[in-house]
């Protein structure tokens, strides 16, 4: 589906599935039901050839070694980092970030917690407050 060789790497995988990825993508193609497939094609097709463990046994049994990954239907993990097919489906890469490519990508922060304690009267009818939130 994404015609790349047995051998591809990671990179030319990634490279072929948003190739396809954008030609197919719903958004692109409204009411095409024929392009609808051929990007759900790609994107299980991608699904399995990114994952490593997937990847092995596909090449070892063909279609039946990934049954229960194909059988499993759309797997959302496949767009963990589709900022970069947004940007160009939609012309705003830059907010997510996707016009920085080739360049580094900032590392995402450390979550913050803070811990409010709350009467039942202000978590049932809401309530209003400051909280500081220490910073290192």
């Amino acid at each position: 589906m994404l015609g790349v060789s047995r051998d591809a790497s990671d990179q030319e995988i990634k490279s072929a599935y948003r190739k396809l990825a954008l030609q197919y993508h719903p958004d692109r193609n409204p009411g095409n039901h024929e392009a609808e497939e051929q990007f759900k094609e790609a994107a299980e097709a991608y699904s399995i050839l990114s994952d490593a463990q997937k990847r092995a046994s596909y090449d070892r049994f063909g279609h039946a070694g990934v049954g229960s990954a194909a059988s499993a239907g759309f797997d959302p993990n496949v767009f963990s980092d589709f900022s970069d097919i947004l940007g160009d489906i939609f012309g705003f890469g830059d907010f997510f970030g996707g016009g920085r490519r080739g360049g580094a990508r900032a590392q995402r922060g450390a979550d913050l917690r803070y811990d409010l304690d709350l009467t039942f009267e202000e978590a049932a009818f809401g309530t209003t407050t400051k909280i500081k939130v220490p910073r290192h």
